[in-house]
């Protein structure tokens, strides 16, 4: 499939079962109300999805599952976060098999690689695949950048289109289109920093709160996108206590609570991770239940949605 790297893209949560199997039924149903809101995309096993705790079996269920359910209607993404070249190589080939439409690429994480070989495992990945290819530029929790000279190496190979911005430097987006214009697609990685990033030219949104919040989170991309910023902010406004949701180190753990209060997940999670508890989950429900409270009325943004 053929797509832009533009719109909301939702960084989905992976469901589990009580027995900790997969459940295809939950995600599903989630799924679906993404495809209601007008979401533009979709991201499989990245680290909201749990994806250091999914074998790739799992993830290529999902993946399937995933595309079977979409169709042609909008891209499946599907997530390489490995510390191996090698893994990343099958990983890549084994996506494009499961009929993935294209891939977010971790560096490796594992090691603190030189920025000649984080240059050599990207390029290795894009040299493997005919799938588009979007980075995940992360030092903030990840340690490893990639700098503007880095992606000027990297921008020879065609199929390396987008970046997801996560330094939490807003200017950078400037820096990126002054650089190299809408030769790199631009989608901001940090809920908290979405409308901004918007407005400064980002092109897009990979979005953690839309997996329990997908109506809203497509309502800002779109209100933003047809120049109705207003309404946009007084939207951003109430939801940012919710998107400050997703920079916590237990933002699967949040997101899922979210989900069951929307009606659009569980909270069962994978091992090592527990579900809240104490005095931080009485926190969280507290935020979540004072926006649930609050909750505004949208506007009619669908008649924006791009065709």
């Amino acid at each position: 499939m053929k797509f832009k790297w533009e719109g909301v893209m939702p960084a989905m949560t992976t469901k589990f079962t009580a027995g900790d199997s997969l459940d295809l039924p939950a995600f599903k149903h989630n799924l679906r109300a993404q495809l209601n809101a007008g979401v533009h995309g979709v991201i499989l096993g990245g680290s909201l999805g749990e994806a250091s705790t999914l074998s790739q079996d799992e993830l290529q269920l999902l993946l399937r599952d995933t595309v079977a359910e979409v169709g042609d209607s909008i891209p499946v993404i599907s997530t390489i976060a490995t510390g191996s070249t090698r893994n990343a190589l099958l990983f890549a080939r084994q996506a494009r098999d499961c009929g993935a439409s294209g891939l977010m690429v971790l560096p490796p994480m594992r090691y603190k690689a030189t920025e000649k070989e984080i240059l050599l495992f990207f390029e290795s990945i894009a040299k493997e695949t005919d799938l588009p290819v979007m980075i995940y530029n992360n030092p903030v929790d990840y340690q490893i950048g990639v700098s503007i000279s880095m992606f000027e190496t990297l921008l020879k190979y065609d199929n390396i289109q987008a970046v997801k911005e996560s330094t939490r430097d807003i200017s950078n987006i400037t820096r990126i289109k002054n650089e190299f214009g809408d030769r790199l697609k631009i989608l901001c990685g940090v809920d908290t920093l979405a409308l901004e990033s918007l407005l400064m030219g980002a092109d897009g949104w990979v979005a953690g709160l839309v997996c329990a919040f997908p109506a809203e989170t497509v309502a800002i991309y779109e209100l933003v996108r047809a120049g109705r910023r207003a309404e946009a902010l007084e939207l951003y406004r109430w939801f940012l206590p919710l998107l400050e949701l997703d920079i916590n180190p237990q933002l699967v753990q949040n997101i899922k609570l979210a989900e069951v209060a929307t009606g659009l997940g569980t909270e069962h999670v994978r091992l090592p991770r527990l579900p809240l508890s104490g005095d931080e989950r009485i926190r969280v429900e507290r935020i979540i239940k004072k926006a649930m409270a609050n909750k505004p009325e949208l506007p009619d943004y669908k008649r924006h949605l791009q065709s």
